[in-house]
Formats: structure tokens, sequence, C-alpha cells
């Protein structure tokens, strides 16, 4: 089966809890010593995972002086326990989906996850969400679940981390793929950081999930 590459929707949307609201420390640095210095001044680089993380990624692929360059810099910076489905612990990624409903469903599934290794009957977060306009040409394996069962696998993401790292490793965008959370819906991966632009934040959302229920509501906020 021969790789097919496509570009990313337009726009791509991604929600962030809003209880990490955005810090602006990459945002008007003019280089990359300036950064360097404004991180450690921060206490950035006290955290050993962040530290290790910035020195894996090369200072030509570093977003600042820039609106919203902290939020995609704290995407691979600050990685989730064990990994994403397209990245290792080593180094986080840029996730969204192709639209709002989708980017929903998705963190509606990790928050559902929360609630039941927490025991509570039900969990309710506010997300922000983001658009943004992702460059390069991904990796498609849209329609290839079949094809690819172990990286689709809805409980491991073993065999996808070893696909999203050696993309990474090859000098690709990222990865098109659909979303195993949401019938119908598409989603993408971007591993370099300088490919996520025109970034804008757009309106919050409350969601409410079940511990013992698919159900979702949400409620947009007023802003």
């Amino acid at each position: 089966m021969s790789d097919a590459f496509a570009p990313a929707p337009l726009p791509s949307f991604r929600l962030i809890p809003s209880q990490f609201p955005p810090i602006g420390l990459f945002d008007t640095v003019a280089t990359a010593a300036d950064l360097e210095a404004v991180m450690e001044l921060a206490g950035w680089t006290n955290d050993r995972l962040v530290a290790q993380r910035i020195v894996r990624l090369p200072q030509t692929e570093w977003v600042f002086g820039r609106p919203n360059a902290s939020v995609v810099m704290a995407a691979f910076l600050h990685v989730a326990p064990g990994g994403m489905r397209f990245n290792s612990v080593d180094l986080g990624a840029w996730y969204a989906a192709a639209r709002l409903t989708t980017a929903v469903v998705e963190v509606a599934h990790h928050l559902r996850r929360e609630a039941v290794a927490t025991g509570a009957a039900s969990m309710r977060r506010t997300y922000r969400t983001y658009m943004a306009r992702l460059e390069g040409d991904y990796l498609d394996i849209r329609g290839q679940q079949r094809a690819r069962a172990d990286v689709y696998d809805p409980k491991s993401y073993a065999a996808s981390q070893i696909l999203g790292e050696a993309v990474r490793a090859g000098g690709g965008a990222g990865i098109l793929f659909d979303s195993v959370r949401h019938v119908g819906g598409e989603n993408v991966v971007a591993h370099r950081p300088l490919n996520v632009l025109d970034l804008t934040q757009a309106d919050h959302y409350e969601v409410l999930v079940y511990a013992a229920a698919s159900r979702i509501e949400v409620q947009k906020l007023a802003s």
C-alpha cells in the first residue's frame, strides 16, 4: 500500500481546558536566546520533563514572537502521561479536528475516562476553542481502519505512536486520520510547531459527561 498525502482541513478545531490559561511566555520574545532566558526566569525549565522536551525540539522549530505562540508550544512541551495516539511521552504534538463536533466528542471521551478513573458519577469541564491553519502535506490514513487496525486500536497507542514518531523523525508534517471516538469525524495531528498558523481563540464550551452513559451535554458559554 503506497502512502498518500493531503492537506489538513481548513480550519481545524482544538479544545483546551480553560483550567490551563494561556500564558504568553513565547508570544513576545524576539529570538531563541531571549526565549531561553525568559523560560528560565519563569521557571519552566524547573520542570524536568519540559526541560528535556525543549532540548528534543530543535530551535529551528520553536514558535515565538507571534500571537498564541505559547499555546502551540505548550502542546509540544506538556504531554499526557503515556503520550497520545501519535506521539510518545518524549514530545507532544498538535491535535485538531475537521469539525467542532468531533473536537468536542474527542475531549468528552477523555473526560469520561477521567470520571471513571476517579469514581465520579459525572464530570464537568470548561474548554476554550482554537481555530488554526495547519500547513504542510499530511500522511493520509483516512479510510484505512481495516488495513491499519493496530494503528486505530481504540484501547492501545502502541502501534500508532510508532507510526507517529516515525513520521516526525522522517521530517513529515503529521497525519490525517479518522476519529476513533466520533463516527464520520476526521482528525489531524501536526508534528511541526511551525506549521500551526493563524491560531485564534474562539468560543468557550462547558462539557458534561457521565461515567455510566455515552451522553454528552455541551453548553456554549456567553463571551
